[in-house]
């Protein structure tokens, strides 16, 4: 009875303070759960993904319609590549973002992006 309710308590969601954090997940003492989706939406927002490609898009097509198209071609599959880039790597780069800044890391357990729970 005693070890269900140890299982059930390393399972849980807890709050790890964010040196804790830093210090301990290269170590392998915790286990992350990220939500993609969330993860997702998190990400291009923080990195300001629209802001950046919609004026890369549209200054590749400006330079494509004007006689530039080997200039402007490769502008314009990297505006296109950038959201399916984030939505394929959204939780890793997360991830990279939580280690670095304490604003991220808080944010991301605030708005349960991110869970940590200790290893078993």
């Amino acid at each position: 009875m005693n070890e269900t309710d140890t299982s059930t308590a390393t399972n849980s969601p807890v709050f790890v303070p964010y040196e804790e954090f830093r210090s301990g997940l290269p170590a392998g003492r915790f286990r992350l759960i990220v939500n993609p989706e969330r993860a997702q939406k998190y990400v291009k927002h923080r990195l300001f993904v629209t802001g950046i490609s919609l004026p890369i898009l549209g200054v590749g097509t400006a330079l494509s319609l004007s006689g530039y198209a080997w200039v402007g071609l490769p502008m314009i599959v990297i505006g296109a590549l950038l959201h399916r880039v984030i939505k394929a790597y959204a939780p890793k780069i997360l991830l990279h973002l939580a280690l670095q800044d304490v604003k991220t890391y808080h944010e991301a357990i605030e708005f349960e992006i991110l869970e940590v729970r200790y290893a078993t």
